[in-house]
């Protein structure tokens, strides 16, 4: 069970936070290693406490980068974790660090103890941990992870700076648009019907849209949310949406290039990984699969599976998907046929992670010009369909 838990530490600051313990006893048992004192605590169920578990990409870099330097230069793991546990500010990270120092002090190899805690250590991860513990080559293994949480965070960070000039061109354009459509153009119509004018067809646009947000506009935004968590909760529930969606979007014009890539990226970088600590390859294909965020591809692996388990070789079976592109295939039957398919694999990773950026590049120094345009052309429209009546109006008074 959690608790989630109300402490004072040793400098009387109040401290807040979720932690795992089987009785008050032991949670006071365990705040008191973190150099904390329990003050009151309430038990929690593991649906509404799951998310305080999470960390962040950049806190899980730090831990593989911490703990493989420490492994490296000999420091006994328990050490070492003590050592992260005490020099990290951030309370649920120190408290699962406590926890991790609980469990392998009990007996259990970090592999187990990191298996208790799906929500912050995929199976990839954990199964990574668990082969260098076996080939003795935890700190290769921990660098290898670390290189590769940071390439997956620098690729969204890079995908998110792209996507906020055009969300804040998006929400800048919005805001102006309500502005003017309710306040400044029923105004407007009060005008034209005093003096009595003739209203152009850009103008009638105009003054229907207002009259549209003006009575129905909550009505709309209200039914509007109602569908996207409708859609959102579809998407989760049914397997066979998400698959059409996930399709559809392979195939969007421009982006879907990228999205494939990135997906194939993925694919052979975790591959690589999993290969290269010595898991089968089997297991290794059904691990990736588990952490592809896109049906398609997803169910290509598991044919891909069943087609190895019926004894074709690797690159047949993944050139069988038509999913996977020549270079794929290519480095998949050199890799197959040489022995090394990890390095292989890794030289995927590294032309599909130089070609993203790239394309990542142009798609930015695209976007910024094209939404500059559509912004001026947008208020461009509302200014004419505004201002000429207006003038209209003027010339006739003259």
């Amino acid at each position: 069970m959690r608790y989630r838990y109300r402490a004072v530490d040793q400098q009387g600051t109040i401290r807040r936070g979720v932690l795992p313990a089987a009785h008050l006893a032991d949670l006071e048992q365990r705040l008191s290693k973190l150099a904390l004192t329990l003050i009151d605590a309430r038990e929690e169920n593991v649906s509404a406490s799951s998310s305080t578990s999470r960390i962040s990409r950049r806190e899980l870099i730090n831990f593989c980068f911490h703990l493989e330097q420490l492994t490296r230069a000999g420091v006994p793991l328990l050490e070492g974790l003590g050592d992260l546990r005490d020099s990290h500010e951030q309370p649920h990270v120190r408290a699962l660090l406590a926890v991790l120092i609980e469990d392998i002090a009990g007996g259990k190899l970090l592999s187990q103890a990191l298996r208790a805690h799906p929500a912050v250590f995929d199976p990839v991860f954990v199964n990574l941990v668990q082969a260098g513990e076996l080939s003795g080559e935890l700190p290769a293994v921990l660098k290898r992870l670390a290189d590769s949480i940071k390439w997956q965070d620098e690729l969204i960070v890079q995908t998110r700076r792209i996507l906020m000039y055009p969300a804040f061109v998006a929400v800048l354009v919005l805001a102006v648009l309500c502005f003017l459509l309710v306040y400044l153009v029923p105004q407007l119509l009060q005008f034209m019907q005093a003096m009595q004018q003739q209203i152009p067809p850009s103008t009638q646009l105009l003054l229907w849209l207002s009259g549209l947000l003006t009575h129905f506009g909550v009505p709309m935004l209200f039914m509007l949310a109602l569908i996207v968590l409708g859609l959102r909760w579809r998407w989760r529930v049914d397997m066979r949406l998400r698959f059409l969606l996930d399709g559809w979007l392979l195939r969007l014009p421009a982006v879907g290039s990228i999205v494939n890539r990135i997906l194939l990226a993925r694919f052979a970088n975790v591959l690589a990984l999993l290969y290269g600590a010595g898991i089968p390859v089997l297991d290794a294909i059904g691990m990736t699969r588990g952490v592809i965020n896109n049906r398609v591809l997803a169910e290509a692996l598991l044919q891909v599976e069943s087609r190895i388990n019926d004894g074709q070789g690797l690159s047949a079976s993944f050139a069988q998907t038509g999913l996977f592109p020549p270079l794929v295939l290519r480095m998949l039957r050199v890799g197959e046929g040489s022995g090394q398919l990890d390095e292989a694999l890794r030289n995927v990773a590294y032309f599909y992670e130089r070609d993203i950026r790239d394309a990542i590049a142009r798609v930015h120094a695209l976007l910024e010009p094209v939404m500059t345009v559509l912004l001026g052309l947008a208020l461009a429209w509302i200014m004419s369909a505004v201002l000429g009546p207006i003038f209209d109006a003027m010339s006739q008074l003259r």
